[in-house]
């Protein structure tokens, strides 16, 4: 199988292809941080972004795409062009009819680092030693990529799009819930 894990940001975007070898093993295939300038008017820079993730799928030819799941930050400005690009890479994918996976942060670092709570250097880190890097992948929106297309490989039962429920991981299910639980009530 092979992955292209999507790390979404307007400013920087990591992007990282990883095939599957036998004995739960991996190998990295590219990786890369697609950049938009600040000063660009925002849809330039989606423009800009989204034409290279085209690119990267041409290229590489993916499975699966692994996108990180958007989490409500302080910066709303932040999170709104993280989630912008986390939807250009779901949509780079369906127009190819790749499926599209998603992954929370705690849930990638889990995977990668056995804890949820680990840092970028750790992270780092374990992707260097996973995929047998002489060097540790920089930036961190790098790294991230590649961590969310190994995270992917692992654990790959119901994180697809429009998969059954009942195969989520205890995070995904958690986040669900909390969707849910924001929209309130049905009536």
């Amino acid at each position: 199988m092979r992955v292209l894990g999507v790390d979404p940001g307007l400013t920087r975007c990591g992007v990282g292809v990883v095939d599957s070898l036998p004995g739960r093993r991996a190998q990295m295939v590219a990786v890369g941080v697609l950049q938009s300038p600040p000063d660009m008017s925002v849809d330039l820079r989606l423009l800009t972004i989204s034409q290279r993730l085209d690119a990267w799928m041409d290229e590489h030819v993916p499975d699966v795409v692994a996108v990180e799941r958007v989490f409500a930050q302080h910066n709303v400005s932040t999170v709104m062009g993280t989630a912008q690009v986390a939807g250009l890479a779901m949509v780079a994918a369906a127009r190819r009819g790749v499926p599209v996976a998603m992954h929370t942060p705690s849930e990638v670092k889990a995977a990668v680092t056995g804890t949820g709570r680990a840092d970028k250097i750790q992270v780092q880190r374990m992707v260097a030693r996973i995929l047998g890097l002489a060097e540790l992948p920089k930036p961190a929106d790098a790294a991230d990529a590649l961590a969310l297309a190994i995270c992917h490989m692992w654990r790959p039962a119901g994180a697809l799009q429009g998969g059954d429920r009942h195969q989520l991981t205890p995070a995904q299910r958690a986040w669900a819930a909390a969707e849910q639980a924001s929209r309130g009530p049905r009536r």
